[in-house]
């Protein structure tokens, strides 16, 4: 039997990145991004926008992540997709809705396409939190590139041993999504 780790000393200039960026809380996802940036580009990857291995797309907030996301996936253009953002605890239930519906959208749209899509949406109780964990103590923007470099180095090699195609019921998701998820 096999063992398949992703790495990230092979070449990486064939990888294709996209990166869901929400614009709400945009202090916080600004910063997230710069260390996601940083990240892609000490590995080799041409982060500008202008260039062919990493496309930006700035949605209103973090529900509206999942939906591009998949969107995105679903085009199969890219290797890995990285979702930035930040929902921020207040008064009201809205951020257990916001923060639950983006955690669950991002995991099926990953599960539907077979396009890895990183969680990269904080979920904190105080801006500060969501300040420290976007570049004050540390930058998980960094740790989400990562992420996304490890599976799209780990998918690549999976993909050489498979007969299959990344996804085989890509066109009967795109016609029928809902018939897919209640057929498996």
């Amino acid at each position: 039997m096999a063992t398949f780790e992703g790495n990230f000393t092979g070449d990486s200039s064939s990888f294709r990145f996209a990166i869901v960026i929400g614009r709400f809380n945009d202090l916080v996802t600004g910063k997230l991004l710069s260390g996601c940036q940083d990240c892609l580009k000490r590995h080799g990857i041409n982060v500008d926008p202008i260039g062919t291995q990493v496309d930006y797309v700035w949605v209103p907030g973090s529900f509206e992540i999942p939906m591009m996301a998949r969107k995105l996936a679903m085009t199969q253009r890219y290797d890995a997709i990285i979702c930035l953002g930040a929902v921020i605890r207040g008064q009201t239930p809205h951020f257990d809705y916001v923060s639950s519906e983006a955690a669950k959208g991002v995991a099926a749209a990953s599960f539907q396409t077979g396009v890895p899509v990183v969680f990269g949406v904080l979920t904190t109780d105080t801006m500060q939190q969501a300040l420290e964990r976007a570049g004050i103590k540390s930058n998980l923007g960094w740790n989400y590139a990562l992420d996304a470099l490890e599976m799209a180095n780990l998918m690549q090699q999976v993909n050489t041993i498979s007969d299959e195609p990344p996804i085989a019921n890509l066109k009967a998701i795109q016609e029928s999504p809902q018939a897919v998820i209640g057929n498996q």
